[in-house]
């Protein structure tokens, strides 16, 4: 793990600094929150230093067919990503290999999503819901991660607190494969934020911030099926992410918006133009992602009435801090 994270953080240091063979630069628009040019190549250094991790882990551990099958798919994801840094990539396209990645990953049927689980619940889905709601998992998770990348230090602490709750749950369940995959990635993404953390010096780009909503979604199904966890402990770990881009999609359906079009209305966004800055906003959803590490730490081991206190408790608590964001804007506006 310690590999992962000095990998990382050199790899970072380097693509931050000018005249680097990946400098890419985000040049500022009226949908930015930066007001200068800052390099996006921070993706590039966390896969690459969870890649060294990842080979040397499995000369260790082995890795089986369907764990292979993450990698390619990845890398899918990465390249796209990458040729969406450097030149503007179609939509379409993009989700054309978002769906054949995720479709790599499923081939299989290995992490298929067979059952719909909910506390003391289990009801067995038809197939073609299994198909369905698999396919739209994987390609929403690359998508909002991807979506909720427009903070400095936000994506990259969500990662860190992500995948260490996850490597927590695997190392609890006695599951040292996925608690090491899962530990080297929160690594390398700590790596990345001792330099995005604001304010930033670098970006993670679409190469890091879709890989990362790949493998949650990944890691996730992957958790489900080894019976880790029910997958609304991982839907619960990423809720800071889930929710904001979630609702944030609907609203703009519900309006008309071009949805595939970039935006400032993530309520991190809008935090941030309301004048708390990058640093607070984001210290704020650490608190908020820490509340959600410690709830899908103790969900699996509560009792069924707990848990569904707990999934009723955060549902009335992002109803809450949406009703609080829409109130400060209200009240900016006076």
């Amino acid at each position: 793990m310690a590999v992962a994270f000095l990998v990382s953080a050199l790899l970072t240091l380097r693509f931050s600094r000018p005249k680097t063979v990946f400098r890419i630069l985000d040049e500022p628009n009226a949908r930015s929150l930066h007001t200068r040019p800052i390099p996006i190549s921070g993706g590039i250094a966390i896969l690459m230093a969870f890649t060294i991790s990842a080979m040397l882990a499995s000369w260790r551990y082995g890795l089986m067919l369907d764990y292979f099958f993450i990698f390619i798919s990845g890398l899918l994801i990465a390249l796209i990503s990458f040729i969406d840094d450097c030149r503007h990539v179609a939509a379409l396209y993009r989700l054309t290999v978002h769906f054949l990645a995720a479709y790599l990953l499923l081939w299989q049927g290995e992490f298929w999503l067979t059952h719909l689980v909910l506390p003391g619940l289990a009801w067995t889905l038809l197939p073609f819901l299994q198909v369905g709601l698999s396919f739209l998992f994987v390609v929403w998770m690359i998508n909002l991660y991807n979506f909720m990348d427009g903070m400095d230090g936000f994506a990259g602490g969500m990662a860190v607190f992500g995948f260490g709750t996850l490597a927590i749950l695997g190392e609890l369940a006695d599951h040292r494969l996925f608690m090491v995959m899962n530990l080297m990635v929160a690594s390398a993404a700590g790596g990345f934020l001792v330099f995005n953390f604001p304010p930033a010096r670098i970006f993670m780009g679409d190469v890091g911030a879709s890989s990362l909503g790949f493998l949650a979604a990944a890691f996730s199904l992957w958790g489900n099926r080894e019976g880790i966890f029910p997958l609304w402990v991982p839907l619960l770990l990423f809720s800071p992410f889930i929710v904001d881009a979630t609702v944030t999609l609907l609203r703009r359906l519900l309006r008309g918006e071009k949805i595939w079009l970039a935006h400032k209305s993530h309520y991190y966004q809008r935090l941030v133009q309301l004048g708390w800055g990058h640093k607070r906003t984001v210290l704020w959803e650490y608190a908020l992602m820490t509340a959600c590490c410690i709830s899908a730490l103790l969900a699996p081991s509560l009792p069924v009435y707990a848990q569904w206190s707990l999934l009723v408790g955060w549902s009335i608590t992002y109803i809450i801090l949406i009703y609080l964001v829409n109130g400060l804007e209200n009240a900016s506006r006076l």
